[in-house]
């Protein structure tokens, strides 16, 4: 049996965000941190200035004029989308070079993609809570599980398989299989990246919201949005999957269960454009 902490001091040498990620983010932390800087230091990274210049362009953030600079995009975004924007590209750029033999890593990203969607899509209908940081959540949701094929792969693809077949939550077939699941390997590792302690806590959480203290919408909203992604991949109908929500996270949402069904199509239909935004090899 193996622990979360085991699994990612494994990778940890592989999975390590870029340099440049955590100078960008200490610009944008500090008091004495300016726009010129953070923008050089953006610029200094090619694959990341192209992503950003790319994704503020697009019909994703639907800003009426072209935008062709980093230095200018950055207080059109405001620092925190900046912040989580650098994030996203950066993460990507980690795993880009991972190929777990047992993981389809094109699948994965577009699963990835519509649980981010989905995300988005819940947060902005839930009165309060930050819609373009809960896309970047919803990227990071399911992070353990590169982890997960990349160092126990025989272990991992084994919870998979007796989960689909048995209908066994995946979760419980990880835990009793390998020893964890992918959320404590995912909230693990953006612990070990440094990453605002809220993703770590939201993403731990995604199994048991209500175990989410302070987080616990933000969990509920990473939950139901996981729920949307795993029925797309089993091809699932929407009235099977939103039988699978607690009715008290729509309460807590603020919002009505018949969303479900909205949000999800609305997640659907962004899935091509915005994969192909931010992984372009999994589009």
């Amino acid at each position: 049996m193996h622990s979360a902490q085991e699994l990612v001091a494994n990778i940890e040498s592989l999975a390590a965000l870029p340099t440049v990620y955590y100078r960008v983010r200490e610009q944008l932390e500090s008091p004495d941190g300016t726009i010129a800087e953070v923008a050089r230091l953006v610029e200094s990274d090619p694959a990341i200035t192209t992503g950003v210049l790319r994704l503020v362009n697009s019909a994703f953030y639907g800003f009426s004029r072209k935008i062709e600079s980093v230095e200018r995009a950055i207080p059109i975004l405001g620092m925190r989308q900046t912040h989580d924007l650098v994030l996203a590209m950066s993460v990507s750029a980690v795993f880009d070079g991972i190929r777990p033999q047992k993981l389809d890593m094109k699948h994965y990203w577009q699963s990835c993609m519509l649980t981010a969607l989905a995300a988005r899509e819940l947060a902005y209908l839930a009165c309060g809570l930050a819609s373009e940081r809960m896309f970047v959540v919803g990227l990071l949701a399911d992070i353990g599980h590169p982890v997960m094929y990349q160092t126990v792969p025989e272990l991992a693809l084994e919870a998979r398989t007796v989960a689909d077949a048995s209908g066994e939550p995946l979760f419980e077939a990880e835990r009793r299989i390998v020893g964890c699941d992918y959320a404590e390997v995912g909230a693990t590792l953006v612990d070990t990246w440094q990453l605002p302690t809220r993703f770590a806590e939201v993403i731990g959480a995604q199994i048991s919201p209500r175990l989410g203290g302070e987080r616990m919408q933000e969990a509920e909203v990473l939950h139901v949005a996981q729920i949307i992604s795993n029925a797309d991949r089993r091809g699932e109908a929407s009235d099977q999957a939103l039988a699978r929500v607690d009715p008290r996270i729509w309460d807590d949402l603020g919002i009505g269960a018949a969303h479900f069904i909205s949000v999800r199509e609305a997640a659907e239909m962004n899935l091509s454009s915005c994969t192909a935004m931010f992984f372009p090899g999994a589009a």
